[in-house]
């Protein structure tokens, strides 16, 4: 795990291009602690910041085939590189290192743009072929690792980071208002856009390339997809899939758990988390050294589960207890790193947590992430499930009862009040046909927070329609889908690529040098179970039901058949003690401070402020758009109003 910079375009190779290029990956030293490379050439810049986890003494990048002709920088892992290099050099190709680099350039040479294709990983790649002057990005199939990149003085400019580019690009520290109103609705910007003006994230499974004349083309390589409803089943029975799944999984955390450096594991105490352990344990690591969280809070904490599956694992395991007055203290490194505004705390405690591993002496964790997504874990396909069940006869006086059955590890549920619940989830019953209908409703919850923007920009956010802007997106295909596999799409392109792999996986990680692996997401195990039937992966109202039986002789029996306690953290209430507010809040969310920044209404803040100090602030609602306020002024705080320009730099060409 790295982090990378660089550019392609006029005039290139000069001392005053290397000064820059030492300068935009100085940024991003936390990404790369174990050392730094940097090549540059006309037409062509690449630095690179190493965290060292494959071959620890060869694999410096930037790295060249032997000829100088291809040049690579690399953010991630390929796991299959042993059995990609056995294929490379049966085909005559000669290596000098025992890195998963080297691969990506003898791979470009064999196969050209369709190299990526082969790759089993999780990676961010500039691929500069010298012959032809030409540069080429690629970022994974599902977005684990991130690749930010920006057309500006006649180059192409890229980073594993917003604050490299902003380094040679100090004009792009100014807020997006789309991004900002995109991610108050969706949790996140939506790829390709950011919260930085002129600054563009490459989508996951994209590969841009700039040729030699400066055109540049962005295509797709890889995307979730699923069968037809009314497809013939691709298995033959349930017990086939659940034997393929158990031998599925078991590879992609072997694969996983290659690595020069020793490999511990997140442990949560939920199914997803503990499986990966036990398999890992299973495939010759005697000693599994786990890390989790616990709270204060019993609504948040799971220590008892976690606890369970350490006696049953018999695993070395370190607890951090995070308290709120953590959370507070760390939110404001949070944002640096993320860069984004977030609607939540529960990425503070992930990133101390990191800080933990970091001081255990390990590099790389293995983590459970990815299976809500692709077995449909989480309460909202439940919801949807039962909302579909119950627009059928939206007369009927029980069948939104079974909403019950949700949610009952809230302590304000939004099913508590049956009266509540019936006119909450009957929101949005109109978009039944439609892809985005399970997400109306959070997206609805998120986007109050719109009416705290200021009076400038409230228009632009009164004008964003989420469902439509989202349906544009989506591949003509999808209504031919079930509504499950509609739902997932939707959820795997929203939530987890724009806020979940990025804010509460990759920065908090990497804000302390340490590599998330996640096995769930090995895209052989994507396209098995999109191919599932929705039954085996939600029966009733019981999610992930094939992946419980497929894990169930690994686990003991309390974990295997737990239902699904999502990962959160105390939100607003952080911010407080005994209703003082911690120096910072009070600070960023005075009048003048909320005026000088621009983008909220000062009055609105201010009511939304004594609500949640008094301690008001209990439902979805308030404590997104509070967390949501505090995180944007520290953004603009970091990143515009506190940031000292960099000189100008002379114009190289036109874009």
């Amino acid at each position: 795990m790295c982090g990378i910079t660089g550019f392609a375009g006029e005039c290139g190779g000069g001392v005053d291009d290397r000064r820059l290029l030492q300068r935009m990956i100085a940024t991003l030293h936390h990404r790369g602690p174990d050392g730094q490379g940097i090549h540059a050439a006309p037409g062509i810049g690449l630095a690179h910041a190493r965290l060292a986890i494959i071959d620890l003494a060869t694999g410096q990048q930037p790295l060249h085939d032997g000829s100088g002709s291809i040049w690579t920088v690399f953010n991630g892992e390929i796991f299959n590189y042993i059995e990609l290099r056995a294929e490379l050099e049966r085909d005559g190709y000669n290596f000098h290192t025992q890195s998963d680099t080297e691969v990506i350039v003898h791979l470009y040479h064999r196969d050209g743009d369709r190299f990526v294709e082969r790759l089993n990983g999780q990676f961010a790649i500039a691929v500069w072929d010298a012959r032809h002057h030409r540069l080429l990005l690629a970022r994974d199939r599902a977005g684990i690792r991130p690749l930010y990149y920006a057309m500006a003085r006649g180059r192409l400019w890229f980073a594993s980071e917003v604050k490299a580019l902003l380094e040679a690009l100090p004009e792009c520290a100014a807020l997006d208002p789309d991004g900002l109103v995109q991610a108050f609705t969706l949790w996140g910007p939506a790829d390709p856009q950011t919260l930085f003006v002129g600054v563009q994230s490459l989508p996951p499974g994209h590969l841009l390339v700039r040729e030699a004349d400066g055109t540049q083309t962005l295509s797709q390589y890889w995307d979730w997809t699923f069968p037809r409803a009314g497809d013939a089943p691709a298995f033959a029975s349930f017990d086939d899939a659940v034997h393929e799944l158990r031998d599925l999984l078991a590879d992609a955390v072997r694969l996983q758990l290659r690595a020069d450096v020793p490999v511990g594991a997140y442990l949560s105490g939920g199914l997803d988390s503990s499986g990966i352990v036990a398999l890992a344990k299973h495939a010759g690591i005697s000693q599994v050294r786990t890390f989790s969280v616990t709270f204060d809070d019993a609504e948040f904490d799971e220590r008892d589960q976690q606890q369970a599956m350490v006696r049953h694992l018999g695993t070395e395991h370190t607890t951090l207890h995070c308290t709120q007055r953590d959370i507070a203290a760390a939110f404001p490194t949070l944002v640096r790193h993320a860069e984004a505004p977030v609607l939540r705390t529960a990425p503070v405690p992930l990133m101390l947590l990191s800080g933990q591993v970091r001081a255990s002496g390990y590099k790389v964790v293995l983590t459970g992430e990815g299976a809500d997504e692709i077995f449909a874990g989480y309460d909202l396909f439940k919801e949807a499930k039962v909302r579909r069940f119950w627009a059928r006869r939206p007369e009927s006086d029980w069948r939104h009862l079974l909403l019950g059955r949700l949610y009952g590890y809230l302590r304000h549920s939004p099913v508590g009040t049956p009266g509540f619940a019936r006119g909450f989830f009957a929101q949005g019953m109109e978009h039944i046909g439609r892809p985005v209908f399970a997400h109306a409703p959070r997206w609805a919850t998120s986007r109050r927070a719109l009416a705290f923007l200021s009076t400038e920009l409230q228009p632009r956010a009164m004008a964003f329609d989420p469902l439509t802007f989202y349906e544009q997106r989506l591949p003509r295909e999808i209504g031919e889908w079930t509504p499950l596999a509609r739902d997932q799409y939707v959820e795997a392109k929203s939530l987890m690529a724009a806020y979940l792999l990025s804010s509460q996986g990759d920065r908090v990680a990497m804000a302390n040098s340490i590599e998330g692996r996640f096995p769930f997401l090995d895209h052989r195990l994507v396209e098995f179970a999109s191919r599932l039937p929705p039954q085996w992966k939600i029966r009733g109202l019981t999610e992930k039901h094939i992946l419980r039986k497929s894990l169930a002789p690994l686990l003991p029996k309390a974990i295997a058949s737990r239902t699904k306690q999502p990962y959160r953290a105390p939100d607003a209430a952080s911010f407080f003690d005994a209703g003082k507010p911690v120096d910072y809040v009070a600070e960023l969310l005075s009048p003048e401070r909320l005026r000088d920044a621009g983008v909220f209404d000062a009055a609105k803040v201010r009511l939304l402020f004594e609500k949640c100090r008094n301690g008001r602030a209990l439902g979805f609602a308030d404590n997104q758009a509070f967390t949501g306020i505090v995180s944007t002024m520290l953004l603009h705080d970091t990143f515009i109003r506190q940031r000292t320009s960099a000189p100008a730099l002379p114009a190289t060409g036109t874009a």
